[in-house]
């Protein structure tokens, strides 16, 4: 009786025992795209009476952009020269720009876009026909499109680029 179960139990370990087939066709070559980013020089907007806003030309994406992805704009705010070599200063948008003259005015950078293009606007308190033309002309934004599961973290320009393995000389100008 023992020689039987014996023979029972090495006959069961043997038959669910996996074996292993050929190997199938190699899938598709994998990699993340983290993020793209390209800048755009707007050198001026068009004022809109009605809704007291600037508003620039469209600007089309010049790669494909799902839906689905998230859509991040920063604004040059300047260059600190106090490290070498000297470093870029990005504002995430929107940007608030406070007037410290006691009138209490302000006006703010801000974006809109679809999966095809993206428009950038300016809106504030006062008759935005008086800005300063400084504030609204050769501004430059850097945009980044970044796919929906990495961009639920919100991202800082430098860690964008830090992903992408990229650094700024590699990040196209779009001008209009």
């Amino acid at each position: 009786m023992k020689n039987i179960l014996l023979f029972l139990t090495l006959s069961s370990a043997l038959l669910f025992t996996s074996c292993e087939g050929d190997p199938g066709p190699p899938g598709p070559a994998g990699g993340l795209i983290y993020a793209q980013v390209f800048e755009v020089n707007v050198n001026g907007y068009q004022y809109d009476a009605q809704y007291n806003q600037l508003y620039s030309s469209l600007f089309s994406f010049p790669f494909t952009v799902y839906e689905s992805d998230a859509v991040l704009v920063y604004r040059l705010a300047g260059v600190d020269n106090s490290i070498n070599p000297p470093a870029d200063v990005w504002t995430q948008l929107p940007q608030s720009v406070f007037y410290n003259d006691g009138t209490r005015d302000f006006f703010q950078y801000n974006f809109n876009h679809t999966f095809m293009d993206i428009q950038f606007t300016i809106e504030g308190n006062f008759p935005l026909i008086n800005i300063d033309s400084g504030d609204a002309s050769n501004q430059i934004f850097r945009v980044a499109v970044v796919p929906a599961e990495f961009a639920k973290t919100n991202p800082s320009m430098e860690e964008i680029l830090e992903v992408m393995h990229s650094n700024n000389t590699e990040i196209e100008t779009i001008e209009r």
